[in-house]
């Protein structure tokens, strides 16, 4: 399974940037993630919410690997704990297909490419800055793999 964060923004906090990095890194050859930063699209007068989000979308839609599983990360997405986490990736990995993770820009995500997701999760109930978003879920993933491996880094 090929997993594939397509997320709006190109430039993170040097912080964001490191820590991502070190838990991606962490993570064995058959769990690499790649990482697609997008243009967000330019708020500029005159466009609406809607304009942006649908521009972004397109972008979103053309970094998303062929045939990809859609996961959509939304404030409305699943709750899910760390050990449901593992086995929904544990999930998808059995079913062959890689896995696109789809994280939108300041406004979110478009509706139209959202509801066509064939899964949504939320990271948290807290409304959380992008750089954030993506360093909670480089950790999420690393933590799941280490909690599937047996590994010793998640204590429950």
């Amino acid at each position: 399974m090929k997993l594939t964060l397509v997320a709006v923004g190109q430039r993170l906090p040097a912080w964001a940037e490191t820590a991502c990095g070190d838990y991606l890194g962490r993570l064995p050859n058959d769990w690499r993630v790649t990482l697609k930063a997008i243009k967000a699209e330019p708020r500029t007068q005159g466009l609406t919410v809607d304009a942006l989000k649908a521009a972004e979308a397109r972008r979103i839609e053309a970094a998303i690997p062929k045939g990809a599983r859609r996961v959509v990360l939304d404030e409305r997405g699943a709750r899910l704990t760390t050990l449901h986490f593992a086995e929904r990736l544990q999930a998808w990995q059995r079913d062959g297909r890689d896995v696109a993770l789809l994280i939108g820009g300041p406004d979110g995500l478009d509706a139209a490419l959202a509801a066509a997701a064939d899964d949504a999760i939320r990271l948290s109930d807290l409304t959380l800055p992008h750089a954030l978003a993506r360093v909670l879920l480089a950790e999420a993933l690393y933590r799941s793999w280490s909690v599937l491996a047996g590994h010793p880094y998640h204590r429950e």
